[in-house]
């Protein structure tokens, strides 16, 4: 007879499927998880880019990617619940690279289909002095590692402005969690939004 489990699974698959950028054109997205100590990628990329597209021309405007995302984390602690982070770029007048927004979310804690709205924002210049320079050299704020905008620590000293917004699809699949005491399961149909979770508190690490 097979012991009693000692890690849990989280498969996720979905995509990145769009983007509102009404100011610029021609967007694509770098991806990364971001996940504890505890957490182990058993299949899936760490990270990945997806394609260059154009602004929609209907009223929507929206930039289409449909790029897919899949990957499976083992684990033997909650702590650290994986997220994604995204942060998409974009060309200045004088074709260099630019970011146009970072942001992250958790990937949802119940298992089904989930969409998420992901709003955009980008590090501003602390100083007009700053702000004039980065004008002048055609480079905004960025940061060093997008890792970063799913860690707190550092975060309050950074001032950013909203630009944007990117929709992600999540399709979750959980395996021997139940077993391992963290129960996942909705408590009725009207709580798939907020679920009530036994033992779960997401965190980065």
């Amino acid at each position: 007879m097979a012991g009693n489990p000692t890690v849990f699974l989280l498969m996720v698959s979905g995509q990145i499927e769009s983007a509102e950028f009404p100011e610029f054109d021609d967007i694509y997205c770098r991806y990364c998880w971001v996940y504890g100590q505890d957490w182990v990628i058993t299949s899936g990329l760490e990270d990945g880019i997806t394609q260059v597209t154009k602004k929609s021309h209907d009223d929507r405007k929206l930039f289409v990617w449909n790029f897919p995302l899949e990957v499976t984390f083992k684990s033997t602690n909650p702590h650290g619940w994986p997220q994604l982070v995204v942060s998409a770029y974009g060309q200045d007048a004088f074709g260099r690279d630019v970011v146009r927004g970072y942001s992250a979310v958790h990937i949802p804690i119940t298992p089904g289909q989930h969409t998420r709205t992901l709003p955009m924002f980008v590090p501003e210049s602390t100083s007009k002095l700053q702000k004039f320079v980065s004008w002048f050299l055609g480079r905004r704020p960025e940061y060093v590692d997008p890792k970063v905008v799913a860690q707190g620590e550092g975060r309050e000293v950074t001032r950013v402005r909203s630009q944007g917004k990117v929709r992600v699809s999540f399709n979750v699949v959980t395996k021997d969690m139940k077993k391992l005491g963290y129960d996942t399961t909705p408590t009725d149909a009207a709580a798939s939004t907020q679920p009530a979770v036994t033992g779960i508190v997401p965190g980065a690490s």
